[in-house]
This record gives structure tokens, C-alpha cells and sequence, in this order.
């Protein structure tokens, strides 16, 4: 499940099958996404009796917190672009250079694996992302708080982001790229209809959404 934007306020949250493709449910939203639209949505297809295995989606803020009762897949390539946005796409530092390179190897590697390269970068760099000097208000700060963020934050994921892999039987995705694919192509599609007002918007998304639902 994810939610896609027009503009800063304007978007569709989506919940996906996996398995079949089709598209549960949806809802419009003339804001940020909320907690409340998660919930909605998992207790309209609790209502409908589908059996909900496993949720994947991004690192919303309290969203694996609101479902203790499933599975839960953090999508690596969300948590790839965590590590590029805190990085940069192109760092200085020698241990950030390496980090991003272990980030990209994410969706690509087998657990073990990139658990041990990670571990070794950590035994290398640890001191370096440690180190802390006193600021202009008198307090210490970490110096490469940057690198220790993107180390942290893999750290403190990694729970998360293996589910698929502990769990072969769910047949479950590492990534919400086949959500992020519809909705490129949805895009796509509205790109079609520039200048069109927001109510217009509307019927053509739900007409797409329907068209990859299981009730069309």
C-alpha cells in the first residue's frame, strides 16, 4: 500500500494484491496522508473477509506500529532512497561512499549477505560515525551526524526489511515497485488530459482504479 500525489495536497492512497494485481482499495485524499486512511482501508477489506498475510509499504511514520497483527515488509527501495536522501546521490566522505554503495546492494543481495558487509563497514567506520566536538551552544554533536543517520537508520529497519525473505511462503514482494509501476502508468495517463480541473481528475482515476479492481 502507498500513496501517489498531484501537487502537495491532492493524492490517492492505494491498497494492492500482490498475488493477483488488483486493486483492493483506494480513497482520495485532499492532504497529507494519515494513519486514519491506512486503518480505513485494512478495516474495509477486513469487513469484505479477505485474509491479510503481510502488509509492504514505505517507512510512514507509525505505520507498522498501527498493525502489530501482520507481517510487515519495509520496502527496500524506499529505504534505498532514505539512505540516497540523507547521503546525496554523490557524498564526499570516503565512508559515506561506501555506505551508499552497501545500500544499493539491498535489493539485489540475500540477507546473510548484506548483514555481513553492513557489519563490516560498522566495525570499520564506528569510530568515525561516533566522533563528537563541542558546537558554538557549548553541547557535543556527532561531526558526520549525516552517515550516522543513514547507518541508523538501515540499522533500526532491518527487521523489517527481510520479512519476504524469513517468510518465502507469503510469496510476498521486497518492494512496492508494482504499485509504484501503476502508478507511474496512472500519471502517465492524466498526462494526457493536462489543464483538466480536479473533479475530472477524479473520474478518470477511478476509471483506471477500476479497471484493475476485482469487481470490473
Amino acid at each position: 500500500m502507498d500513496v501517489t500525489y498531484w501537487g502537495r495536497n491532492f493524492g490517492v492512497v492505494i491498497m494492492k494484491d500482490s498475488l493477483s494485481g488488483n486493486v483492493l482499495w483506494y480513497k482520495f485524499i485532499n492532504r497529507h496522508e494519515r494513519l486514519e486512511d491506512y486503518k480505513e482501508g485494512i478495516t474495509y477489506l477486513d469487513s469484505l473477509g479477505y485474509t491479510i498475510q503481510a502488509i509492504v509499504c514505505d517507512g510512514f511514520k507509525g505505520l507498522r506500529q498501527a498493525f502489530p497483527n501482520y507481517k510487515f515488509q519495509l520496502c527496500q527501495f524506499h529505504q534505498v532512497m532514505t539512505i540516497k536522501t540523507k547521503l546525496t546521490s554523490r557524498p564526499k566522505l570516503e565512508a559515506s561512499k561506501e555506505l551508499l554503495a552497501i545500500s544499493r546492494m539491498l535489493c539485489h543481495t540475500d540477507k546473510d549477505s548484506f548483514i555481513g558487509v553492513l557489519t563490516a563497514w560498522h566495525e570499520k567506520w564506528k569510530d568515525f560515525i561516533n566522533e563528537r566536538a563541542k558546537g558554538t551552544d557549548g553541547k557535543t554533536h556527532y561531526v558526520h551526524k549525516n552517515t550516522r543517520s543513514a547507518y541508523m537508520s538501515l540499522k533500526r529497519n532491518m527487521p523489517w526489511l527481510w520479512t519476504f525473505y524469513d517468510f518465502p511462503e507469503l510469496q510476498m514482494p521486497n518492494t512496492n515497485n508494482e504499485l509504484e509501476a501503476l502508478n507511474s502508468t496512472l500519471k502517465a495517463n492524466l498526462n494526457l488530459h493536462k489543464g483538466i480541473g480536479k473533479e475530472r481528475r477524479k473520474v478518470i482515476i477511478q476509471d483506471f482504479l477500476k479497471a484493475h479492481s476485482p469487481c470490473r
